[in-house]
């Protein structure tokens, strides 16, 4: 078991799309670090999963965003879209309900791509930790295009 965390938690991709670095996502919250650190995702798919084993704590009201603790104490956000939040959760479902436990690939919200773009927002889909603090190291798989629930796209060293 203490080697697992040697070689570091890797979670696989929450959407499909292309992986981007945070600096590359149009809201400075976001791409200045503000809310956490981590990778971006260019969504082009429309499901939403659990990047890792792990409790979800929070869905926000709207179902654009959601929140997980790892049993390490590493807390993830996954927000789907850039404002998002403005459209009070029209093209959102939720699949699951807080305080679930879930396994990486686990759907947690689909979201309806084409009515995301027709309001003319981002469907860049930031994952980030949280609480880097508790964090040695972040290693992101930018660059490529990933699939929901199947390629790493972030390995955490604790």
């Amino acid at each position: 078991m203490f080697g697992f965390f040697k070689k570091g938690l890797e979670l696989v991709a929450p959407v499909s799309g292309n992986a981007v670095d945070l600096s590359q996502v149009p809201d400075p919250v976001f791409s200045q670090k503000m809310a956490g650190d981590g990778l971006a995702i260019e969504a082009t798919g429309d499901t939403a999963v659990a990047p890792c084993d792990g409790t979800i704590t929070l869905i926000f009201k709207t179902n654009h965003a959601f929140g997980m603790q790892l049993d390490n104490g590493v807390e993830l956000l996954i927000h789907i879209g850039i404002d998002t939040v403005e459209l009070n959760g029209e093209g959102f479902e939720r699949l699951i309900e807080e305080g679930s436990k879930v396994k990486a690939g686990t759907p947690i919200i689909k979201f309806n791509r084409e009515f995301i773009k027709e309001k003319g927002l981002s469907l860049s889909t930031p994952v980030l930790v949280t609480n880097v603090d508790v964090v040695k190291e972040l290693t992101p798989s930018i660059g490529k295009q990933v699939s929901a629930g199947k390629d790493i796209v972030l390995t955490i060293k604790k």
